[in-house]
């Protein structure tokens, strides 16, 4: 696979999936035999996972946007460096809806094979996001 090629699949997953709630591209983008390494509360393994963390991202943040900031590529694994913006007007990791704007940063590694993604690892800003949305306090400085 090329470089683009890898971009192609984690742009669909992001932009098609997360951004418009397209559940189709799941199947589409993820083997049968997709691995997901991040944990998410509550989500099933594998494509069924996915799609439970889309529903979940979407049902709370309705506008998010994701912008893609680097990218590169090496062999059949891409690494990606995003930024996601949403308003809460939904519930989100059992806390109620605030109202309010977060902006968090991920960062996602997809192996891809024959233009379709079989693993992913990803990090993201959790304890950012929470704060932002007033879930939980600053932590006070050390």
């Amino acid at each position: 696979m090329s470089d683009s090629e890898n971009l192609e699949v984690y742009r669909r997953i992001t932009q098609e999936a997360f951004v418009k709630g397209d559940l189709s591209v799941i199947d589409e983008v993820l083997t049968s035999d997709f691995v997901e390494h991040e944990a998410v509360p509550g989500s099933r393994p594998g494509r069924d996972g996915v799609k439970d963390t889309v529903t979940m991202v979407r049902e709370a943040f309705p506008d998010l946007r994701i912008t893609i900031d680097d990218t590169f590529s090496a062999g059949d694994q891409l690494c990606a460096r995003s930024t996601w913006t949403g308003t809460n007007t939904g519930q989100f990791m059992g806390k109620p809806a605030t109202g309010r704007t977060a902006t968090w940063e991920a960062i996602d590694i997809v192996r891809v094979r024959d233009g379709r993604c079989v693993e992913h690892w990803g990090q993201l800003d959790m304890m950012g996001v929470l704060v932002q949305l007033g879930a939980i306090d600053m932590p006070a400085a050390a």
